[in-house]
């Protein structure tokens, strides 16, 4: 049986959270929604249920179809799931006294329990709901209380089924980690052994049955995703690899010449192609950023369109697609409200006749570092910040012009440079400068300026889901301050973004 986890969806906006804990433990987990289980239920050794912004009392609930799993597979429910057990099979579920929300602390646990083991009295843990389980359901048995909580968590008699109304993916939980570990691979039996090392041997046997002797092009960004994908398929197939990284003149200052020398030296078969007018003729006059991505990404697949054809018998388009692309591109209850559209996640044109291979489609940002470190990649490369695909185009808020991209090139430069120079570039996760649609007057001199001002932003994440606003020193602020404005013709005023995602994304558009 496959040593993998099966987690139910039910619209949380922790799920992923659950998916990342569960692969910190060298397990390898996938995520489905709740109403479109996967067909091979079976290879799965256990199920999660996540939690839901629903309640299971209101008509619109989510109601899953577990006569696959429920009493067949090692199951636990999280929040909601646990709530939908209990208010379905013989308990009942009301509304709370007080909205159950934030840190609590256990104040009973079972003796005993393998689910507890090594989790006692006073272990924090975090709540997020508005409903409590009154009545547990039939065969049901209470294994843990907080304060406010009476029945936290339980498991039902003669299954290996256990639900919990707390949340063990958050950090807040300090022993969510130790129980995700008591349940999958004390309870379960799943086997711990899904490392970087492992992920390269299977994917490069893998490639290589699926692609054959067949030739692949992939578009390079420089960027880890696309890099680590490049190297992963270079394992593979070797030559048959053709790399193109496309000059979407959106790059950051000197960008398209520093990545074509960093790929000098790695095997790979580069070629770099300058397409900035093409694509800047085309933006031209576009304000809104989901009309600025199609534009883009129409592009990019014209350009690779034509590069592709003069690669004979090319049958593959290769792309750094990573998990989160994948599972914030579906929705649990069909398709939800855009946010913002991935450019290489959805397909291809019909025009286009090349199949898509994604190696790195089940990675999250920081499993792909590690996969990429497993493969000897310079670690520099492997720290870079990520990028957006459609570039500066949405850190320019507004129509795109060459005038503002050299502007923009130029703070985003003193920005970065400044961070490396400071050593804190490693200690943020993203950063980067936003153009805003706004002038403010200025005093220059004797002279009075009406002139653009821009938004700098730097966040510390795990893997770009959630994100903090990072505290840079007031000093390093002024100095990059007073270096754009006195440096960049254009700019007469900086200001720092403190907006942590959620409720804000990490760009602006």
């Amino acid at each position: 049986m496959q040593n993998n986890v099966l987690i139910l969806d039910f619209g949380s906006q922790y799920t992923q959270l659950i998916a990342r804990r569960v692969r910190e433990l060298n397990i390898y987990c996938e995520i489905h929604p709740y109403n479109n289980l996967p067909e091979n239920v079976s290879d799965f050794k256990a199920v999660i249920l996540s939690g839901s912004p629903f309640s299971v009392r209101s008509e619109d609930a989510p109601h899953p179809d577990l006569s696959e799993i429920r009493g067949k597979k090692p199951l636990l429910a999280v929040c909601y799931g646990a709530q939908y057990l209990a208010h379905f099979s013989g308990g009942e579920v009301a509304p709370s006294n007080t909205r159950e929300y934030g840190r609590a602390n256990l104040s009973f646990v079972q003796e005993g329990e393998v689910f507890f083991e090594s989790i006692g009295k006073g272990s924090q843990v975090w709540m997020s709901h508005s409903d409590t389980i009154k009545k547990l359901p039939t065969g049901g048995v209470r294994l843990a209380s907080t304060g406010d909580v009476e029945n936290a968590a339980y498991k039902i008699e003669n299954e290996d089924t256990y639900a919990i109304q707390f949340h063990p993916e958050v950090y807040h939980s300090t022993d969510g980690k130790q129980l995700l570990d008591n349940f999958l691979i004390k309870i379960a039996g799943v086997q711990p052994d899904w490392t970087p090392d492992s992920f390269v041997d299977t994917t490069v046997a893998e490639l290589k049955e699926k692609i054959g002797d067949d030739k692949v092009v992939l578009g390079l960004s420089g960027g880890v995703d696309s890099t680590v994908a490049a190297v992963l398929l270079h394992k593979a197939i070797g030559e048959n690899l053709h790399c193109i990284f496309v000059n979407n003149g959106l790059l950051r200052k000197n960008e398209f010449s520093d990545v074509l020398k960093q790929y000098e030296g790695m095997g790979l078969n580069v070629k770099g192609v300058d397409a900035s007018a093409r694509f800047l003729d085309a933006l031209a006059g576009e304000s809104d950023p989901e009309g600025k991505r199609k534009i883009i990404g129409k592009i990019f697949i014209e350009v690779f369109d034509d590069e592709s054809h003069k690669i004979d018998d090319a049958k593959w388009l290769g792309q750094g697609t990573i998990y989160p692309d994948v599972i914030e591109s579906i929705s649990v209850n069909g398709p939800s409200a855009t946010i913002k559209s991935h450019h290489n996640v959805g397909g291809l044109p019909d025009f286009m006749k090349l199949k898509v291979v994604e190696p790195l489609r089940m990675l999250f940002k920081d499993e792909v570092r590690r996969v990429g470190a497993s493969m000897g990649i310079d670690p520099e490369l492997l720290g870079r910040h990520p990028f957006p695909g459609p570039g500066l185009a949405i850190r320019i808020l507004g129509d795109i012009t060459a005038d503002k991209v050299a502007i923009l090139q130029e703070v985003d430069a003193i920005f970065i440079n400044g961070l490396k120079e400071d050593g804190l570039y490693d200690k943020v996760w993203q950063a980067g400068a936003i153009l805003l649609p706004v002038q403010s007057v200025g005093v220059m001199g004797d002279e009075r300026t009406y002139e653009n001002c821009v938004a700098l932003r730097a966040v510390e994440s795990t893997d770009g889901m959630t994100a903090d606003w990072v505290n840079l020193p007031y000093e390093f602020l002024q100095k990059t301050s007073n270096a754009i404005i006195n440096r960049v013709k254009g700019v007469n005023r900086v200001v720092y973004d403190i907006s942590s995602k959620p409720p804000a994304t990490i760009e602006w558009e």
